[in-house]
């Protein structure tokens, strides 16, 4: 098919045209991108039937202003939603103990810090760990044993107190 039957012409000819229009009627750059490239490629999916039109480019543009419409009422029914449901409750900030914790393990190696947080904050056990950060079960034990004294140390805590895996 040499210039797909006449749609890389149609759209090189007709692109600028309809960006225009549509940052018109949206005074949005990036919408009006949007809008103009779904456009686009709904015509490129039925161009064997659009460029048989006495317009194609009335076609695309009027699919254009209506998936901008169709968007306008999204949006504004989502505004609507969310005054009629409130805002969402606030969500508190972090405790002087978690601001601690995170602090202290942003200061170890990330191997240990992964392994730290998946075991005891996610909650996954060794094989779990294991699994997911590719390494052995006996690899994720050291890196817990490590991490844990180092979290002591700087934590102030005592390292006797250290739960084993």
């Amino acid at each position: 098919m040499a210039d797909n039957d006449g749609f890389d012409a149609f759209y090189a000819e007709s692109r600028q045209r309809l960006f225009e229009c549509l940052y018109a009627l949206t005074s949005n750059a990036a919408e009006a991108q949007d809008v103009i490239q779904e456009a686009y490629a709904r015509a490129w999916q039925r161009w064997s039937t659009v460029r048989g039109y006495g317009d194609p480019e009335a076609w695309v543009r009027t699919v254009a202003r209506r998936i901008a419409i169709s968007r306008w009422r999204r949006a504004r029914n989502a505004v609507f939603a969310h005054r009629r449901a409130g805002p969402p409750p606030p969500i508190p900030g972090p405790n002087p103990d978690t601001v601690l914790l995170i602090s202290a393990l942003s200061r170890l190696p990330l191997p240990q810090r992964e392994a730290i947080v998946l075991h005891h904050l996610v909650g996954l056990p060794v094989a779990e760990v294991a699994r997911e950060t590719g390494v052995a079960p006996g690899t994720v034990k050291a890196r817990l044993s490590r991490g844990r004294r180092a979290l002591a140390e700087l934590l102030s805590l005592d390292p006797s107190e250290d739960s084993h895996v």
